[in-house]
């Protein structure tokens, strides 16, 4: 390679982008990306949580957007979810391991396209545990593992729960390994919430307290997006996949002009 090749290329920034956790919700994630795609943005590096952690844990593995919607279409996870023998969690996720291994066969970090972390809580330690090399399935299980509901994964004789618990938007992962960071955050407060039974108070008070140690993460990104619209969604609505999708790519398109502005200058796939 030319001298003035090297040096162009040395110049070249690294884009970030961050993921959050919130179930049914983090499929608006596919919908951003679905537009980074059309506009040539090339995303350096990636970190999630919980369900933020899915789609970025598929998209680094070289599926589309739509690909991976399509994925979320035609598979039932709690159809594979059996019930636990345990007095720590009432559904056991070691059921569905082997869909995971249908779509991520290489079960490595480092076989992904695109580095990533995603972060898991350390259920006994009470802290956040980040995971960027070696396996990758289990610790992609215990992201997305929600207290009480899932029995918490042992990896290497620790019991891990979901990221979001602790840290719902891991963007410090990104900082000092990115130029430019992206947030992609899928849990607006609706102000017009009203307790309609004892499911809606608890998903209530589980979406603030992630959004506590989220928004105060917030800062780190360079550039943040939340769609409004998904403010009446709730964190099961895996039958409503094809409107979160929607709400999230219409919602990053929206801001088109204002995204290809902060990217200017950083590689594309153009």
């Amino acid at each position: 390679m030319p001298e003035d090749s090297v040096a162009a290329e040395g110049k070249r920034q690294k884009l970030g982008l961050v993921l959050s956790g919130g179930g049914a919700r983090g499929i608006a994630h596919l919908g951003v990306l679905k537009v980074l795609d059309e506009l040539g943005i090339k995303i350096g590096a990636i970190t999630g949580s919980s369900s933020g952690a899915i789609a970025g844990a598929l998209y680094a593995s070289g599926y589309s957007p739509d690909e991976i919607l399509q994925i979320i279409n035609e598979t039932n996870f709690f159809r594979l979810i059996r019930p636990a023998i345990s007095k720590t969690g009432l559904l056991k996720m070691d059921s569905a391991e082997w869909l995971y291994k249908k779509y991520l066969s290489h079960d490595s970090f480092e076989d992904l396209r695109i580095p990533l972390t995603i972060n898991a809580t350390d259920l006994c330690l009470g802290r956040t545990v980040y995971f960027s090399q070696g396996d990758l399935i289990r610790p992609l299980m215990a992201s997305t593992c929600i207290p009480v509901m899932f029995e918490p994964i042992n990896i290497r004789g620790e019991l891990f729960v979901d990221g979001g618990l602790l840290n719902n938007f891991p963007a410090e992962a990104l900082v000092g390994t990115c130029d430019k960071i992206i947030g992609s955050h899928c849990n607006p407060v609706d102000e017009t919430f009203e307790i309609m039974n004892m499911r809606t108070m608890l998903e209530r008070a589980f979406l603030l307290t992630i959004n506590a140690n989220s928004y105060s993460r917030r800062n780190y990104c360079d550039l943040f997006i939340e769609p409004p619209a998904l403010k009446t969604y709730h964190i099961f609505d895996l039958g409503k996949a094809d409107e979160i999708f929607q709400i999230g790519y219409d919602y990053a398109k929206s801001r088109k002009t204002e995204i290809l502005s902060f990217c200017n200058g950083l590689p594309s796939t153009t």
